[in-house]
C-alpha cells in the first residue's frame, strides 16, 4: 500500500531553480597560505628543537659541575 501512495503524488506546476554562484578566488592566494602554513609549522618545529637542545645543554653542564673527572 506505501507504494502506491507514492505513486499517488502528483509533480510540482512549476520546477524549483536553484543557482549557486561560486566566490571568486584569487589564485595566489592558495599558494600564500600554503607557504605561511608551511613556515609557520616550520618555525614552530625549530623552536623546539631549539629549547630541547639549550635544556639538554644545560643538563649536561650541570652534570659535569657536579662530578669533574679525575685526571
Amino acid at each position: 500500500m506505501v507504494i502506491g501512495t507514492a505513486l499517488r503524488q502528483t509533480q510540482p506546476s512549476s520546477p524549483i531553480m536553484v543557482k549557486i554562484d561560486e566566490p571568486k578566488k584569487d589564485p595566489t592566494s592558495g599558494l600564500a597560505d600554503v607557504l605561511i602554513g608551511a613556515l609557520g609549522l616550520s618555525g614552530v618545529l625549530f623552536l623546539i628543537a631549539v629549547i630541547a637542545a639549550m635544556v639538554f645543554g644545560s643538563f649536561l653542564f650541570w652534570l659535569r659541575r657536579q662530578k669533574p673527572f679525575d685526571h
